[in-house]
């Protein structure tokens, strides 16, 4: 695992491919590395265990050629003893063969005697110059002539083992074999392992694709690297937002095709309305002329109830004028105007129902800008918040408080509108800048789309803070142009 944690570290920035490479680098050089160790040791032991060979050998020889050469009768006790002090895994048996084809000596006592057919057969094939042979199984046959001076004295026939050999080879074989498996073992692991970590990943941007198919456009997936997966994660995560924006765009067309429709619709229905309004108008002020109660008692109701009907019908006038005023493209007809100027305006038009309704209206003019602006199109804007305001004050016992306040932050213009009325809640909050949407009874709810809208032409906007039962804040923004006045 730390292996694992510590390749995994390493190549975190490197790409899929490099991944790969190095991970079979790894484990090459992992089993050329162990077999080289493996090799090494063995080698080791070989030579070790030749040089004792060769050590014991020589001492068979050199006890042999005593016997052969010795004077006296041949102690084969001595030979005994001798072999057994050698690693049984060497020289097996010494016998001393004399001139006359006969075993004088031997380590093995059945042995002494005349040679068989075989052995002559071996001692033929020393003299022609092959002194080893193999008699089969893990043994070897080693014929030496013991010569001193011009005299042969006989020969000396070792058995040597070489089973220790084999054993040692087919050991270090074993060896290599288990290292081999070992090493690819651990490969096949990490591979998995790795293998587990890219899959997962693509697991998710799989069933993050299913999701989108299905509809579910909020899907995210995390970048946790900066290979081909990180990329494709990042691809993915870019593609999903541009199906967002692209829906987005969708539901927006979808709801401007409807308000277009809606716009025509309401046109049409204005117009169809304001033929009867104004006929209805005329002939009221024709039976008002005509049909007068010459009572005046009489006279005073019939004059009360027809002011109703025309007072009506001019509401009725008034809200057709704003479908239109909402429906149709805006041009605006800019003016450069002191921003003060136009409020003053506005308040020349309310204070007469703020007096009436309690409502102290407080003035906080820090600066007095120029701007360019439509005149009559802001302070429409202005006379729609203010009137949301004094509706939201309603007639509390003891007077609503509007505050109208201008300053310069940032290069912008900011005229801000705040009352204690009712606020708005919550819920309410964010569909205020929708057409046709009110929290007046009777309200069309055309007001603020409007002044958001004359705001947007104008290249500012409207930022709008309410906190139910507290009151509402409304802010008018406008740009600040690059030579202005101020006061």
């Amino acid at each position: 695992m730390l292996i694992l944690s510590m390749f995994s570290k390493l190549s975190l920035n490197l790409s899929l491919n490099m991944r790969l490479i190095m991970m079979m680098l790894f484990l090459s050089f992992a089993l050329i590395s162990i077999l080289l160790f493996l090799y090494s040791r063995s080698e080791k032991k070989i030579m070790r265990e030749i040089e004792r060979e060769t050590v014991e050998l020589t001492k068979a020889i050199q006890i042999g050629v005593e016997e052969v050469t010795g004077k006296g009768t041949t102690d084969e006790a001595r030979l005994s003893q001798y072999l057994n002090k050698l690693d049984p895994k060497g020289v097996k048996e010494i016998s001393i063969i004399s001139n006359a084809d006969e075993i004088v000596a031997s380590t093995n006592p059945a042995k002494i005697g005349p040679l068989t057919r075989k052995k002559k057969e071996l001692i033929i094939k020393a003299e022609l110059g092959e002194p080893v042979s193999a008699e089969g199984g893990k043994t070897y046959n080693v014929i030496l002539p013991v010569i001193a001076g011009d005299t042969q004295y006989g020969y000396i026939h070792l058995k040597i083992n070489r089973e220790d050999f084999s054993e040692m080879l087919r050991t270090n074989a074993l060896k290599r074999i288990l290292a081999t498996l070992l090493v690819f073992g651990i490969g096949i692991v990490v591979i998995l392992i790795l293998s587990k970590q890219y899959t997962r990943p693509i697991e998710k941007v799989v069933n993050a694709a299913m999701r989108v198919a299905a509809g579910d456009f909020n899907q995210n997936i995390p970048v946790q690297s900066k290979d081909e997966i990180g990329k494709l994660s990042e691809s993915f995560n870019f593609m999903v937002q541009k199906l967002r924006e692209t829906r987005t765009l969708e539901e927006r067309l979808r709801e401007a095709e409807h308000l277009s429709g809606l716009g025509q619709f309401s046109r049409n229905m204005a117009h169809e309305i304001r033929n009867p309004l104004n006929f209805i108008n005329l002939s009221i002020d024709h039976i008002a002329e005509k049909y007068k109660p010459a009572d005046v008692e009489k006279q005073e109701k019939f004059n009360n109830l027809l002011t109703g009907v025309k007072h009506e019908i001019q509401r009725l006038n008034n809200l057709v004028n704003d479908f239109l005023d909402y429906s149709r493209p805006l041009k605006l007809n800019r003016k450069r105007v002191r921003i003060d100027k136009l409020i003053e305006d506005v308040n020349d038009l309310v204070w007469a129902k703020a007096e009436a309704e309690k409502i102290n209206i407080v003035k906080k003019y820090s600066v007095t800008p120029e701007l360019d602006v439509d005149p009559d199109l802001f302070k429409s804007c202005i006379l729609n918040i203010v009137s949301n305001a004094f509706h939201a004050m309603g007639k509390p016992r003891d007077g609503g408080i509007l505050i109208i306040k201008t300053e310069i932050s940032e290069s912008e213009f900011i005229l801000s509108i705040t009352d204690n009325g009712e606020g708005v809640s919550p819920e309410n909050l964010s569909r205020i800048f929708e057409p046709f949407f009110s929290t007046r009874q009777n309200g069309l709810g055309i007001g603020l789309p409007m002044t958001k809208r004359v705001m947007e032409e104008h290249g500012g906007r409207v930022e709008f803070n309410s906190i139910e039962g507290k009151g509402s804040v409304v802010k008018l923004i406008l740009p600040m142009p690059a030579n202005n006045a101020t006061g």
